[in-house]
């Protein structure tokens, strides 16, 4: 054995290495199943949930560090230069670094999806702060990991300071919607989860805000994709504000010839019977009929429901429009069409 080693030196400290960071690995693996099954058990029976975040990313976090901590002492095992020893050192202590920051950066993305929802209680935190939470602190991360390694940052501040304009003209629809998308976040007259109407005629309901777009996902489950400068530059009905319920306008055409106040006692009895009897309709509410236009074929009116939810909407408004439509017939109340014309051949 002892002429194996001096035919290779390399191999005395390859195996100390391998039993160093093995070992590391392995006391890290056991102290997750002692230690930190310990602390998830007392976090778990604790009411807040900082501490459950802290230890769910810590916990599989604590072998990579291990690993690293055990590559940094088996250096001592090599006989290299101080110039290689410093390169790998630095990498090492990078490396660790890295995986800090990262681990800082998940935290803080969990506590704020943990607790933002206290200031809008109910609503979830959208995608874009999380991720700008997260964006901020890994470039934090990565100023001072440049730092310790020697490279002067100062410069950099002040190149990026005289290119912030060149970089703001280059990306300039990618930061309009970033910043759109953090204005109107951060306004709070829309919501994750809020109801709403664009001037442009789409309607649904706010499933998240990223960086780039705003997703709406439709009655018919599919999901719209709208630029936030586009969105916040749009006229925006929230049928979620003041209250969680969601508002229904159906809107209605007769005939010129009809009874307009007979039509509005039969359109709101209708409504009456829909909201008392249609399962996610409410019940207690007042419906109204406000005529609003003279349209091209008729008077133009507006019914106004209200459903409990998002997914209650389609059926209320199926069950009003055909009910209504059935009433209109017996009465004798003519809706109006558009007659094509004759063809002159």
């Amino acid at each position: 054995m002892r002429s194996a080693f001096d035919q290779l030196p390399w191999l005395a400290p390859a195996l100390w290495t391998v039993l160093t960071v093995g070992g590391a690995y392995l006391l890290s693996r056991i102290a997750n199943l002692v230690v930190a099954g310990r602390l998830t058990r007392l976090a778990r029976a604790t009411q807040g949930q900082w501490d459950d975040i802290l230890i769910s990313e810590l916990t599989w976090r604590i072998p990579l560090w291990s690993v690293l901590g055990g590559a940094w002492l088996s250096l001592g095992y090599w006989p290299i230069t101080d110039r290689w020893l410093g390169l790998a050192s630095g990498t090492i202590s990078t490396l660790g670094f890295l995986s800090v920051t990262f681990a800082l950066a998940a935290v803080a993305t969990g506590l704020v999806a943990a607790y933002g929802p206290r200031a809008l209680p109910g609503m979830p935190v959208a995608g874009l702060t999380q991720n700008v939470v997260r964006l901020v602190i890994v470039l934090c991360g990565l100023l001072v990991i440049l730092n310790g390694l020697g490279v002067e940052i100062r410069p950099m501040l002040a190149a990026l300071g005289v290119g912030g304009l060149a970089v703001a003209l280059a990306l300039q629809e990618p930061l309009s919607n970033l910043f759109a998308g953090l204005f109107v976040t951060m306004a709070g007259q829309v919501r994750i989860g809020d109801v709403v109407r664009l001037d442009s005629g789409i309607e649904g309901r706010i499933v998240d805000f990223n960086w780039r777009s705003t997703s709406l996902e439709m009655g018919t489950g599919s999901v719209a994709v709208v630029p936030n400068a586009k969105f916040s530059q749009s006229i925006v009905t929230n049928f979620n504000l003041p209250t969680l319920e969601v508002a229904v306008p159906v809107e209605i055409l007769v005939d010129y010839s009809s009874d307009a106040k007979a039509v509005e006692a039969l359109a709101l009895r209708i409504a009456r019977e829909v909201l008392t009897s249609v399962s996610g309709a409410v019940a207690d509410f007042e419906p109204v009929l406000r005529f609003g236009a003279f349209g091209d074929l008729g008077l133009r009116g507006t019914v106004a429901l209200r459903a409990r939810s998002f997914g209650d909407v389609a059926l209320v408004r199926h069950e009003f429009v055909t009910r209504l439509h059935a009433a209109f017939r017996a009465q004798g109340i003519v809706v109006p069409t558009v007659i094509p014309p004759k063809s002159t051949a």
